[in-house]
C-alpha cells in the first residue's frame, strides 16, 4: 500500500477561536509522518448590490476576504510548524464546498482528505449534511470524517469488512480497509479490531418459488449465516488478524457497526463505500451514510480502487448574484 504522505485538511471556519479539528489533523499527520495543507473553500455568494452600498468592487472583495482567510490559516499553519510537521495553507474561492475541497485534494496530491463532520438538522436522523454526504460520494480519496474533538492515543480502530460482498463491494476493498486499519493503528500505538455484520437477506430465497415455507428459509438463511462466517475467518487468516479481534456480529450494518464501536470504544471506524447513482441514492443511499449519524466516533471511509470521481478539475471561482428585482440599490 501506498504511504499516506499528503494530508488535506478542509478548515470549516477559520475564524474560530478554537480549532480542535486542526489540532487532531496535526496530530495525524505527525504521526503519520505526513505533510499538512489546510485548505478553506469561501463559498459564500457574493450579491452585486453590495458594491453600490459600500464602495467596494467585487475583485477588493475578493481579495480582501482571500487575503483575510489566508493570514488566519498562516496561524494555524505556523502551529502545525511547531510542533514538527510540514504544512502549508491555501484559500480559494470556489463552490459547492464539497467539489471544491475534492478539487483542492486532487490538485495538491493529497493522499487522504480530513473534514469536520457538520453538526445541524437532518432530513432523517442518520442523513448525512449535504457537505459530508456529498464528500463521501465524489471523492476518490479517502475521506475521514472527524465526529469527535478526542485527540487519538492509542487508539482503538474498528476496521468493517464483508468477505460476502452482499453489497456490491469488490473483495480488493476489504483488504484496502484492514491494510489502512492496520497502518493508523500502527503509526498511532493503537489496536485493530475488524468485524463482519453477518446479514444474508432472504429475499432472493423467496423469489420464484411461491410454494417455499418459513423452515426452508430459515435452513437456507443458517447456512448463508455459516458461509458468511467461513468467508470471514478464511478473509482474517489471510490479514493475519489475531483470533480475540475477529468479531461477526449479527444485524444490519447500520444497527450492528455503531453498536460494536459502542462496546469497543472505538476511536476510529474504517469502512468501505459504493458510490450510486440517480435517485436510489437519494432513498437507499449506501452504509456509510446511514451509520454516520450513529457512530459515536470518527469514520474513514473508503471507496475501490477503480473508483473515479466526476468532479470538474477547474474551480468554478467566485459566486457572483444579480441584484434582486425587488431590492433597491440606493435608498
Amino acid at each position: 500500500m501506498e504511504p499516506l504522505r499528503r494530508i488535506l485538511f478542509a478548515v470549516k471556519d477559520p475564524e474560530r477561536p478554537s480549532q480542535p479539528g486542526v489540532d487532531k489533523a496535526i496530530h495525524i499527520a505527525k504521526q503519520l509522518g505526513a505533510s499538512l495543507e489546510l485548505f478553506n473553500a469561501i463559498s459564500t455568494p457574493v450579491f452585486l448590490e453590495l458594491q453600490p452600498l459600500t464602495g467596494t468592487s467585487v475583485a477588493e472583495l475578493r481579495d480582501e476576504a482571500l487575503a483575510s482567510r489566508r493570514k488566519r490559516l498562516e496561524k494555524l499553519v505556523a502551529r502545525a510548524r511547531r510542533r514538527g510537521v510540514k504544512a502549508s495553507c491555501s484559500v480559494e474561492w470556489d463552490y459547492p464546498p464539497h467539489e471544491a475541497i475534492i478539487r483542492r485534494a486532487e490538485t495538491c496530491g493529497a493522499d487522504l482528505i480530513i473534514a469536520e463532520y457538520h453538526e445541524g438538522k437532518r432530513l432523517k436522523p442518520w442523513l448525512l449534511r449535504l457537505t459530508d454526504w456529498e464528500l463521501l460520494r465524489n471523492s476518490r480519496l479517502p475521506v475521514l470524517l472527524l465526529r469527535s474533538e478526542r485527540r487519538w492515543r492509542k487508539p482503538v480502530v474498528l476496521a468493517a469488512v464483508d468477505p460476502s460482498h452482499a453489497r456490491d463491494k469488490p473483495a480488493r476493498l476489504d483488504t484496502a480497509i484492514v491494510d489502512q486499519g492496520k497502518r493508523l493503528a500502527r503509526a498511532l500505538g493503537g489496536k485493530l479490531e475488524v468485524m463482519h455484520a453477518n446479514n444474508p437477506s432472504a429475499v432472493g430465497l423467496l423469489v420464484g418459488d411461491p410454494a417455499i415455507d418459513g423452515a426452508t428459509v430459515a435452513v437456507a438463511l443458517e447456512e448463508q449465516q455459516r458461509l458468511g462466517r467461513k468467508r470471514f475467518a478464511k478473509f482474517a487468516d489471510r490479514s493475519d488478524i489475531p483470533q480475540p479481534q475477529r468479531h461477526v456480529v449479527a444485524g444490519d450494518p447500520a444497527t450492528a457497526i455503531p453498536r460494536l464501536a459502542r462496546a469497543l470504544d472505538a476511536d476510529l471506524v474504517v469502512m468501505g463505500a459504493v458510490s450510486r447513482s440517480g435517485l436510489k441514492r437519494v432513498f437507499i443511499g449506501n452504509t456509510a451514510e446511514k451509520i454516520l449519524g450513529s457512530l459515536p466516533c470518527d469514520v474513514l471511509v473508503i471507496k475501490p480502487s477503480h473508483f473515479r470521481s466526476r468532479i470538474a478539475r477547474k474551480p468554478r471561482g467566485m459566486r457572483v448574484a444579480a441584484p434582486s428585482a425587488y431590492m433597491p440599490l440606493t435608498a
